[in-house]
């Protein structure tokens, strides 16, 4: 399975060149042809790329990203919040449905950054690029993608978890990476934050895949609607990337910017799952 995520991430990296590419020339409205030579693929090895990892023609693929069709799947997402969360955050069932648990820490735990606490955290690759992954028999506490530079997500994690027993286990990480990409296995979450930011999390778990949601709405769906900053703040703080899906919120224009982990990433992210949606 190692193997099969390597594949992913090199896969991801191709994708993610050409993204960056039909953005900046966005436009023109580049031919497929254009675009993979301009990554240095030819054109049928760039198909044969993108299909394998995502499953639909190029063609499909970017028309997910254009900006009308992320004007377009707010409109529509606005209904399937409203009809799916109608049960409400606090509810449990909600949660068990998705098989996954928030834990917050305790105030003390909160002060002391994960003193007398053991968390084993390691890189490893993912189908959007390499990660850092941290966990505790509690379950994960940080999963950050990482772009150029290691030492930035590192002193990220380290400022949230500092005074905590660190032991460095890629091993161990990978098979956790593995666990999440490939086995779709679910594990409780332990997050360190305020009360209002872990409401803003909860309220994160509960967006189907597949969908987009605005800050706006975010603030809505938390009883909040003028506390719109406020939300967006508590998403950028998100230290648990993809299963706490911060991604899938965007501005209500249907731009994309202000993802922790790059706004390609963020792309990629949103343009896989409504692609993929089960």
């Amino acid at each position: 399975m190692d193997d099969c995520l390597k594949t992913q991430n090199n896969n991801y990296n191709q994708i993610e060149k050409a993204i960056k590419y039909i953005d900046e020339n966005f436009k023109e409205q580049p031919s497929i042809d254009e675009i993979a030579s301009n990554i240095g693929m030819s054109k049928y090895h760039f198909i044969r790329v993108f299909k394998e990892y995502v499953g639909v023609t190029p063609k499909q693929f970017l028309h997910s990203l254009t900006l009308n069709y992320a004007k377009e799947h707010i409109k529509e997402s606005k209904s399937v919040l409203d009809s799916s969360l109608d049960i409400g955050l606090s509810s449990s069932s909600r949660l068990h449905e998705l098989f996954v648990n928030l834990i917050g820490v305790t105030p003390k735990e909160y002060r002391e950054k994960g003193k007398n606490v053991t968390i084993t955290y390691g890189y490893g690759e993912t189908p959007f690029g390499e990660a850092l992954i941290a966990f505790t028999l509690k379950g994960i506490c940080y999963l950050g993608f990482i772009d150029k530079n290691k030492e930035e997500n590192f002193d990220r994690f380290y400022e949230i978890w500092g005074n905590a027993n660190l032991i460095h286990d890629n091993e161990k990480a990978k098979e956790y990476i593995e666990n999440i990409f490939i086995k779709n296995k679910k594990y409780n979450l332990l997050v360190k934050g305020t009360n209002f930011q872990v409401n803003v999390w909860k309220a994160l778990l509960n967006l189907p895949n597949g969908v987009v949601t605005t800050y706006q709405d975010m603030a809505n769906l938390i009883d909040k609607p003028k506390a719109v900053r406020a939300v967006a703040s508590a998403i950028g703080k998100n230290h648990i990337g993809y299963l706490i899906p911060c991604h899938r919120v965007i501005a209500k224009s249907g731009a994309m910017s202000g993802y922790r982990w790059g706004v390609m990433r963020k792309k990629i992210l949103i343009a896989y799952e409504a692609i993929n949606q089960k």
